[in-house]
């Protein structure tokens, strides 16, 4: 599944292993979801931060769009 077809509802993994839920149906680089981390929180997270969505109980990969992977790139080098 790629990270443009997440709807609002989706429950997914980030990539440093927090949950989260989407709470928008845009498509790009960013997406807004509440964040289930050290603190409960709704905000911003980059597309490319998405690792895993749950489909049917089960935790399925994410394809990341060329745009969103040159992102990756460009905030990697910046040190965040």
């Amino acid at each position: 599944m790629k990270t443009n077809d997440l709807k609002k509802g989706s429950i997914v993994m980030l990539s440093n292993g927090w949950k989260a839920m989407i709470e928008d149906n845009m498509r790009g680089n960013t997406r807004m979801a509440t964040v289930y981390g050290d603190f409960t929180e709704m905000g911003s997270v980059y597309s490319h931060d998405i690792s895993k969505v749950l489909v049917a109980g089960e935790w399925h990969s994410v394809e990341h769009t060329p745009a969103q992977l040159k992102l990756k790139q460009r905030v990697a080098a910046m040190g965040f």
